[in-house]
């Protein structure tokens, strides 16, 4: 196994379509446990209200764009 300074001089080296590849992977990875638990949240029923009160609030007009 490499140590983290190895890691890191290789990361360095990448050409810019694979450290842009490497970014995402990291991306992904630490999002997975979030998604994991907001697709578990919504399978539960926990987010039904939180959904139905952003669309009351949508119906009513109070947005605004972003």
């Amino acid at each position: 196994m490499s140590t983290l300074k190895e890691i890191e001089a290789a990361i360095l080296t990448l050409p810019p379509n694979e450290f842009q590849q490497l970014m995402q992977w990291f991306f992904d990875l630490d999002y997975q446990p979030w998604d994991e638990q907001i697709e578990k949240d919504i399978a539960d029923g926990r987010l039904g209200d939180l959904a139905q009160e952003a669309i009351s609030e949508l119906e009513a007009g109070h947005f605004r764009e972003i």
